[in-house]
């Protein structure tokens, strides 16, 4: 059964960095759209923050701050946010699809793998 696990938040005070680890388990998604989404308000839907496959694509509040890579071989998905806003205090999810043809990476029902999270806290 595949899993994602996060790892990596924490709490950091405005204009530090963090980098954010999803690894996968179970299976490899190599070949496969994978994402991060971000939930800043609790009960509500995870937001896109960015996505990766055969390219790099970000939602613009994070465009020249955040990064998203991935390992292949260590089936890992990375997200190095850096100049770190009070606005980005979210719980982080990474994300991962069956499907290689997505229109639109910021769709969350694209999606059909997902973490269980990982806290993030700017403070001001």
């Amino acid at each position: 059964q595949a899993q994602l696990t996060e790892s990596g938040g924490g709490l950091v005070e405005a204009g530090g960095s963090l980098r954010l680890s999803c690894v996968a388990s179970g299976r490899t998604f190599n070949n496969y759209p994978m994402a991060w989404f971000r939930r800043q308000t609790p009960g509500a839907d995870p937001e896109y923050v960015a996505a990766e496959f055969r390219g790099t694509f970000y939602t613009d509040s994070v465009k020249g701050r955040f990064t998203i890579s991935r390992d292949d071989d260590k089936n890992t998905l990375f997200l190095q946010m850096n100049n770190l806003k009070p606005e980005d205090t979210a719980v982080y999810y990474c994300a991962a699809s069956n499907n290689w043809y997505i229109l639109d990476y910021s769709l969350r029902n694209n999606y059909g793998y997902w973490g269980r999270g990982t806290q993030v806290t700017v403070s001001s």
